[in-house]
């Protein structure tokens, strides 16, 4: 009967170790984040208007590429596509 006891608490005292070691894990990761946060070197304000700026206009240059795209596409290849099926039919 007292074999039975101590293996009872050691039973119980594996899961308690186990959440104690997360618990540790867990403050040692919010430790090195907070420290990891100051490292950062934020940008400032006129870097971020500037990069907002290339983003913008990058934004619309693409947009103006595709859109020539397509229009060179749907006249040339699909019309051509259309026009040999419909002669056909």
């Amino acid at each position: 009967m007292g074999n039975e006891a101590k293996t009872e608490s050691k039973a119980l005292q594996v899961p308690l170790e186990h959440a104690r070691g997360a618990w540790q894990q867990l403050r040692q990761y919010a430790s090195d984040v907070k420290i990891e946060t100051k490292r950062v070197t934020w940008p400032g304000k006129q870097e971020i208007y500037g990069t907002t700026v290339m983003v913008v206009l990058t934004t619309f240059l693409f947009g103006i590429y595709f859109w020539v795209c397509d229009e060179v596409f749907q006249y040339t290849v699909v019309t051509r596509i259309l026009r040999y099926f419909m002669h056909r039919g």
